[in-house]
Formats: C-alpha cells, sequence, structure tokens
C-alpha cells in the first residue's frame, strides 16, 4: 500500500464515521489519501475529520476556488489509483450508474482514469429494491468492484443487509486489488497447525503449533491469484475466504488429504506440525488416575509426509519447514537432501518471538545453494517471502 493513491468519495449516511476508521488504516499502511465529500455526508462528520486524518485539503464543493490552477474534478481523477466511494448510498450509486454529474464526487467519478470500488450502505429493504439492485449489476457488469455488505442490526432498527462492511474488510478488499496476481492459476497446497494423536476420548499427545504460519502463507497466495487447498490440523484461527479448507486432527489423516492433492497441485507448503508418534494402542474409555499409580503407553511411527510425497514428486515445487532447538542449519540441510524438497524454512524455536504461536518469527531459509538468514518480522511479511521464492522458481 505504499504511496498508492486512493481517493475516497464520502456519502451522507450514518456509517460515515467507520471511515474515519478506515483512513487511519490506510495511512498506517502507507497510503496516500485523498477525500471528496457530499453536502450531506458534511452533517454527519466535519471535513476537518478527514482532513486532519488523512493531511490533505478536503473536497465538498463544485465552484469554490481553485487552490490551484488545475480543474480539480480532472486532476483528481487524473491523481487516483483507486477510487473508493464509502459509504456509497442508493442515492449516489444511482447517480452513478446513470452517468449524473451533480456534485463534486459524481463529477469526478465520471472523468475516473481508475478502478473504482462501491462499499454499499443503507437500509435492507432500499438496498434489496429493484432499482438499487440493477445499479449494482450495471456496475459490476461495467467493471466496478461492488463489495457487499455486513449483516446486522441497522441504525433504523430494521436487521439484516446494508451495514457498511467493516474498515478492517475494506482495507483487505483495497490491499488484495493491488496485489500482483503472479500465481494465477497455480494450485497450491498448504498445511497449518499440529496434530493430535488420541489416547483416550479426553486424552492426546500434540504439539504447540498454532496455524499461524500456514493460515498466513494460504491467505497470502489466495489474494495473488493461487487456488489453495489449506489442509488445518487442530487450529482456532478463522478461515481465509475462497480458500479449499481441510480439518483435520491427526497425522494420519493429514497424510491421506495431501496424499490425495499431491499429483494435481504444483506447490507443496508443509508449515504444519505432524506428531512423529502416536499411541499404539487407543483406550476406549477414559483412563482413571485411581485404577493406576503409573501408566505406560506405547507409542508407533507415524509416517513421514513430506518424504512419502517426494517420492512421487514430478513438476512440484515443495518447502518444508524445520522447527529446531540446536544446530538449526546442520538439521536443516540435512532435512533438505534427505526429503528431496525445493527449499527448507527453518526457525529456532527457543529464540524469542520465534516460536510457536507468535505472530513473528526469525528464520533462515536454506537450499542447495544458499542460507539466508531473515531478522524478526511477521509471519505474514515470512509468507510473502517465501511466495516470492516460489514465483521465482516457476520461471
Amino acid at each position: 500500500m505504499k504511496n498508492k493513491r486512493i481517493l475516497i468519495g464520502v456519502t451522507g449516511g450514518i456509517a460515515v464515521y467507520k471511515v474515519v476508521d478506515l483512513i487511519s488504516r490506510l495511512k498506517k499502511q502507507g497510503a496516500e489519501v485523498k477525500v471528496i465529500m457530499t453536502e450531506h455526508a458534511t452533517k454527519f462528520v466535519t471535513p476537518l475529520t478527514f482532513q486532519t486524518l488523512s493531511k490533505n485539503v478536503v473536497y465538498t464543493d463544485m465552484f469554490a476556488s481553485l487552490s490551484n490552477m488545475d480543474v480539480e474534478h480532472i486532476s483528481l481523477a487524473k491523481w487516483a489509483d483507486l477510487i473508493l466511494v464509502a459509504p456509497a448510498t442508493a442515492n449516489t450509486i444511482a447517480k452513478i450508474d446513470l452517468g449524473l454529474a451533480d456534485n463534486m464526487l459524481t463529477t469526478v467519478l465520471l472523468a475516473k482514469r481508475s478502478p473504482v470500488m462501491i462499499a454499499p450502505a443503507m437500509n435492507t429493504y432500499m438496498l434489496n429494491h429493484k432499482a438499487t439492485q440493477d445499479h449494482l449489476k450495471n456496475l459490476e457488469k461495467n467493471g466496478y468492484i461492488i463489495l457487499p455488505c455486513d449483516q446486522g442490526l441497522l441504525a433504523c432498527g430494521d436487521a439484516g443487509s446494508g451495514k457498511l462492511l467493516a474498515p478492517e474488510k475494506i482495507l483487505e478488499a483495497i490491499q488484495d486489488h493491488f496485489t500482483v496476481k503472479d500465481l494465477e492459476g497455480v494450485d497450491i497446497v498448504v498445511t497449518a497447525g499440529g496434530t493430535r494423536e488420541p489416547i483416550d476420548p479426553v486424552r492426546y499427545i500434540g504439539n504447540r503449533s498454532s496455524g499461524k504460519m500456514g493460515y498466513a502463507i494460504a491467505e497470502a497466495a489466495k489474494k495473488r491469484g493461487a487456488r489453495v487447498h489449506l489442509i488445518s490440523a487442530n487450529s482456532s484461527l478463522p478461515v481465509p475466504e475462497g480458500i479449499d479448507y481441510i480439518p483435520i486432527e491427526t497425522t494420519e489423516e493429514l497424510y491421506r488429504e495431501a496424499s490425495s492433492l499431491f499429483d494435481s497441485c504444483d506447490v507443496y507448503i508443509s508449515p504444519a506440525a505432524p506428531a512423529d508418534y502416536r499411541p499404539k494402542d487407543y483406550f476406549d474409555q477414559k483412563i482413571k488416575h485411581k485404577d493406576q499409580e503409573a501408566l505406560s503407553i506405547n507409542l508407533t511411527s507415524n509416517p513421514d509426509i513430506i518424504k512419502n510425497l517426494a517420492k512421487r514428486k514430478k513438476k512440484q515445487i515443495m518447502v518444508a519447514f524445520a522447527a529446531e532447538s540446536q544446530n538449526l542449519v546442520e538439521h536443516a540441510k540435512e532435512k533438505l537432501e534427505s526429503k528431496n524438497v525445493d527449499f527448507i524454512v527453518a526457525n529456532n524455536i527457543k529464540k524469542k518471538d520465534a516460536g510457536f504461536a507468535t505472530d513473528t518469527n526469525i528464520v533462515t531459509i536454506i537450499d542447495k545453494d544458499s542460507a539466508i538468514d531473515y531478522a524478526k518480522q511477521t509471519k505474514k511479511d515470512l509468507a510473502e517471502i517465501i511466495l516470492n521464492k516460489i514465483v521465482k522458481l516457476l520461471g
């Protein structure tokens, strides 16, 4: 989002206050923001609020004195990389579809040079009215990006669809718009989370993996155009939209699902933490502590998923992960050779902010030619680094 130029058209709806939050988020992402307000919008929030947040003059009047010799409705249309109308009332949506130009915002939209994103907000019955739906369909057919509405209790007291999409969701839509689709058509399998091997109906053998790295990769790959299958083991994270989500529990289930998708995929990325062992015997009833002072559980080995899949490798790019507590690079290089993967993402789980369940990581990415250290950064940023390397390998 750095230096992306976002022109926001604010119209007269109670949801205007959410756009204040959105502009704050955009500025934190490094975007440049300018605002046009309709006269009715100024009744809800003052132009000074948006001017303070955007650090730019707010445009409200078609016939105000020019701040320079540019014709402002034309210069604004030229300036924008993206125009967002939020909240977009039924009235403004109708005007845009009909090509009317009776205020600063609609005039700029008629002179637009960039994509336009519309975030509707209105009463449920107004939204569902045939006229509004026809206008939205026409705009979408003509290349406008129409965002969905949230559902819930509206300001008028009705409940249903029509709430302005939450600021964080609008921000995601804008980020997605600017994301280069360099993985368009690529089929990617991502595994995530830690498997659990049941001992009895209550207990299991497991690990501390939260799935955050795998989910970050899956979400980033989807935004970059990939077809993503996320095989997730025991994670409570929200599922990214638009992906094929496959929940599993045990290592054997993970192996089965991964095996079924492997031959048809282009890329296999495995940050999941499958258990190496499972109990040899499963107790159908909960084991009672009072029945025995000590308990021995015989363990048997689980399949080595990466190694077995790599034997079937043809075109696939394979990325493995190594969570180590000592001799990081040495152990990761051994894994690279023994498992026949393209590169390994290795981290020392003893380092602060680099272990399980954190939002950050500190990794070394190792392939047959190099071992590159990456300083602490978010798992979302690491996901992009990993995908960039995959894009290069795909050519």
